[in-house]
């Protein structure tokens, strides 16, 4: 539940809204887990205010972790991106000594791009943050670093042949051009 407060008549919609859903959630049988309860203040501007549900004091926090997203009061990914690369490096640990299989993109993607649309790194620092752990974990296993090397040269010869072609469809075009100015 969130609204933006400006001013105190603000905060008192809030702590109604609160109260409602209360007595609703009291109506149907429906417990209301006030320990993972929380007030985050987004913005520039923080209001700090005391709300409470059943008379339980909600506590004022900085960041909050919801969906297995952290939630700053600035909105920045940085906190998130730490915290998935920590688990992603240790991740990469445990499978470098325990199994056989070292494919990324089952053992460690699916934890560093879980849901990226939201918390999309806009840094270069939180980027390269990221990228890091697949690259450490490629040059622990020279069949890895061979591999990318190779993937490298292919998206290298790639884009080279298409700026071959792009030059002599150029200069088909050059060509053409000069043969109907003559």
């Amino acid at each position: 539940m969130y609204l933006k407060i400006v001013n105190e008549v603000d905060f008192y919609k809030l702590q109604s809204a609160l109260n409602s859903l209360y007595s609703w959630a009291t109506a149907w049988q429906l417990p209301i887990s006030i320990d993972k309860c929380y007030v985050l203040n987004i913005g520039a501007e923080n209001f700090r205010c005391n709300l409470e549900i059943n008379n339980q004091a909600l506590p004022n926090v900085l960041f909050a972790c919801d969906l297995g997203i952290t939630i700053t009061s600035n909105l920045s990914a940085t906190m998130h991106i730490n915290d998935i690369v920590s688990r992603a490096r240790k991740r990469a640990l445990a499978i470098h000594r325990c199994f056989v299989s070292r494919d990324t993109n089952t053992l460690l993607r699916t934890l560093v791009e879980h849901n990226s649309v939201i918390w999309s790194p806009s840094t270069l620092r939180d980027i390269d943050e990221i990228e890091s752990v697949q690259r450490k974990f490629t040059n622990d296993f020279p069949a890895f670093t061979l591999f990318h090397i190779l993937i490298d040269l292919n998206v290298f010869i790639s884009r080279v042949l298409n700026c071959v072609v792009l030059l002599l469809i150029l200069s088909g075009v050059i060509r053409l051009s000069l043969g109907m100015l003559i």
